[in-house]
């Protein structure tokens, strides 16, 4: 047996590196079983997950599971042998504890790359400060963290994709943290606290997601961000009258976003939008603009006013989405006819794709889809999904009656 070929020992270097990255790391460890060759093969491999699938054993006992893992943390970190470009660590029964800190400490003397703490029980984890000594860091993802940096940190000058939710940090922390990563390129922010200002200076952002709870947003030096999904979780705009009298938050919001590409309206987002005069239309048009989806309440004359400006300040739209809030269209009386107004058209050149969701088929909703058929000749297909299947053969027959400027449209009733 000694003298035969040992043909996995035999396998080129890449795809060894390869098999054993695909692995997870209790599978990659038990390798060193396979033979002599292979007994500390996996102590190279750069990239280092802990999750659900690195304990073999389930028990109810969290003491017990939280033992086993930060052992085999532990062992692993003793004996691995080379650079460590990505260490993970997300099991849901992993608390706060203090041996992260061990760990953190002792990837700051390597050259991690891309670093992911989630932790999913228990408080807010306070990330020690040696965190923020990761020179070589790119990517940065922390969920259930507390970010408090020392006060001599510069930034992550190499940081080009931040995601953070359920994270705590002050409000200059934020600001700071954002405007010091010259090379961010991609932010995810969700279900945060300690600070109530977006405000977003980063000059090679392309891509920005946020959902949470906030007052106010504003973009400075973000002329290269093109893709855009930001969702304002509660209803907090509720005197109209103070609104009214305000500085335009949608002009404000694209002043610095000339070449956005992408945009998704989320949650209550809209009415923010809504606060302060709100123009017929913008005063420059958003041409890269291709895709656009808007949560709104098709009774309520702000949000539709908001939504008309987007629309008509978009020539380029190829897909429009359109998503109904219509657990609030009791609380407001029925809109007139704005979307049927003939001072309101428009040209959807090259409009391909309409979805509509969670409609109840009230008249401010038919306008809507009226105003999209009779303005995209180019259109292909419109789907249209409502909230309840109350009514749906009544509004069939709606869509079927309005006119079609595309002679090719497609309109699609699909059940709720």
């Amino acid at each position: 047996m000694d003298t035969e070929l040992d043909r996995i020992s035999s396998l080129p270097g890449h795809v060894v590196d390869q098999i054993l990255s695909v692995l997870p790391i209790r599978d990659a460890v038990r390798t060193s079983n396979l033979s002599r060759k292979w007994r500390y093969k996996w102590s190279h491999i750069p990239h280092l997950v802990f999750d659900t699938q690195c304990i073999s054993i389930t028990s109810e006992d969290q003491t017990i599971v939280k033992n086993k893992l930060v052992n085999i943390i532990d062992h692993v970190l003793l004996l691995h042998n080379g650079p460590i470009y990505k260490f993970k660590l997300s099991h849901r029964d992993l608390l706060g504890v203090s041996d992260i800190d061990r760990w953190i400490l002792h990837l700051s003397r390597g050259s991690t790359k891309e670093f992911v703490l989630e932790i999913w029980k228990g408080q807010r984890y306070k990330l020690p400060s040696c965190l923020f000594s990761f020179e070589n860091l790119i990517h940065l993802e922390l969920f259930n963290c507390l970010l408090k940096p020392p006060l001599a940190f510069k930034g992550f000058r190499n940081l080009k994709s931040l995601d953070l939710q359920h994270v705590t940090l002050a409000q200059e922390v934020f600001e700071n943290l954002i405007s010091s990563c010259a090379l961010l390129e991609r932010l995810t922010l969700m279900n945060f606290d300690g600070f109530t200002h977006l405000k977003i200076n980063a000059p090679n952002l392309q891509f920005f997601d946020v959902g949470g709870i906030f007052d106010d947003v504003s973009f400075e030096n973000t002329f290269l961000l093109t893709l855009v999904s930001i969702g304002l979780y509660v209803n907090g705009i509720n005197d109209r009258n103070v609104s009214r009298g305000s500085s335009s938050k949608l002009l404000r919001f694209f002043v610095n976003l000339p070449h956005i590409r992408r945009l998704e309206i989320q949650s209550y987002f809209i009415k923010y939008l809504a606060i302060g005069k709100i123009p017929s239309r913008l005063p420059k048009s958003c041409v890269d603009l291709n895709y656009i989806s808007i949560r709104i309440n098709f009774n309520d004359l702000e949000e539709n006013s908001v939504a008309f400006c987007l629309l008509r300040s978009c020539p380029n739209l190829q897909e429009i989405e359109m998503l109904g809030r219509p657990e609030e269209q009791a609380a407001v009386g029925p809109l007139a006819d704005f979307w049927g107004d003939d001072n309101w058209k428009c040209l959807f050149g090259q409009l391909r794709l309409v979805k509509i969701a969670g409609i109840s088929g009230i008249g401010s909703e038919l306008d809507c889809i009226k105003f999209l058929l009779s303005n995209s000749p180019v259109l292909e297909q419109m789907t249209v999904k409502p909230a309840s299947s109350e009514g749906g053969w009544e509004l069939v027959k709606e869509l079927l009656r309005f006119r079609r400027a595309s002679i090719q449209a497609e309109v699609i009733y699909l059940e709720p």
